[in-house]
């Protein structure tokens, strides 16, 4: 018998020995989920969940689903006409309502945008741990869903509803009175001062229909949330009264952004917030372009106003 055929029979590394091959698809469900946690959501849905039927069941393992949190995808500075179709929000949709059903009632946190009342009122009814809920600018997101979410997930502590203008002041209502935990409100407009930057992209109708009620908003807010500590209102029109309103009733608030709410004065800010002596607030300085800029909309006189004054505009 030659050598390499005796190490072959002895287990040797003879020239015609091989390694046995591994089958990933033998590994145990509890060293598959170790690995698939390491993964984002993103990478597991175009990558594993393709894989073969075991791993497809290892990613659907509800320890990998405490978060859905799809933000990364959209990007700080970015838009696309396309997120804003049907299509696109049904896709986003189906994502959230899967993620749901695999989480079991884990889920915590939802991140994401271009969702619909249909998904969200679906998350209320099976999430009754969430505390961090993000839907920035979500076309078809009403009061209705939002009132479930106010009744069913009463651990919330950060909401995000920026860009949702089919929710108003009863949304805020209710979500105040019900989750008393809340500590961060994100109630962002879009730029209505300079729309220019969203034409193309997010729909004419929807642009049209920001919200004007920005002091029934304040009222909501100021009442109904006491514990609020961060608050962000971009582009809000609301007046001095709702912003008195607010910091009245929110003494714990410690970061307050008025970007862009144009109908306050500096004079405004400093006599509401005087009671707030922790407070940073992010004042309304912005520019506004000369072609949006009128004078017979806003009358020869008030070219003097204080807040031109007071640097809250920059012509």
């Amino acid at each position: 018998m030659d050598n390499n055929k005796k190490k072959e029979e002895e287990g040797g590394e003879g020239e015609g020995c091989t390694e046995p091959e591994s089958d990933w698809a033998d590994l145990t469900r509890e060293c598959l989920t170790n690995i698939l946690s390491r993964l984002t959501l993103e990478q597991r849905w175009l990558g594993p969940m393709l894989v073969c039927k075991s791993w497809l069941q290892a990613c659907t393992d509800s320890s990998l689903h405490s978060s859905f949190d799809v933000e990364p995808h959209f990007g700080p500075n970015t838009d696309s006409p396309r997120w804003w179709t049907p299509d696109f929000e049904r896709k986003i949709n189906s994502m959230l309502r899967s993620v749901v059903v695999w989480s079991d009632h884990s889920l915590t946190s939802i991140r994401t945008r271009h969702c619909s009342d249909l998904a969200l009122s679906f998350a209320a009814e099976r999430c009754p741990n969430l505390e961090v809920l993000s839907i920035k600018s979500c076309q078809n997101v009403t009061d209705a869903s939002m009132a479930k979410i106010a009744f069913r997930c009463t651990k919330l502590r950060e909401l995000d509803i920026s860009y949702c203008y089919e929710t108003s002041h009863e949304a805020l209502m209710l979500i105040g009175r019900n989750c008393p935990n809340l500590k961060v409100l994100k109630r962002n407009l879009m730029n209505w001062l300079d729309p220019s930057q969203h034409l193309g992209v997010v729909p004419d109708e929807y642009l049209n229909a920001c919200p004007q009620d920005g002091d029934s908003e304040a009222a909501a807010i100021g009442k109904y949330m006491p514990y609020l500590e961060h608050l962000e209102i971009q582009f809000s029109k609301l007046s001095a009264k709702g912003l008195t309103l607010i910091c009245g009733g929110c003494v714990n608030l410690k970061y307050l952004d008025l970007s862009g709410c144009s109908n306050l004065t500096g004079r405004d800010i400093k006599n509401a917030s005087s009671n707030l002596k922790f407070l940073e607030i992010k004042k309304p300085n912005f520019y506004i372009p000369r072609s949006v800029f009128h004078a017979d909309r806003y009358g020869h006189w008030r070219l003097y106003d204080e807040r031109f004054q007071t640097d809250v505009f920059r012509i």
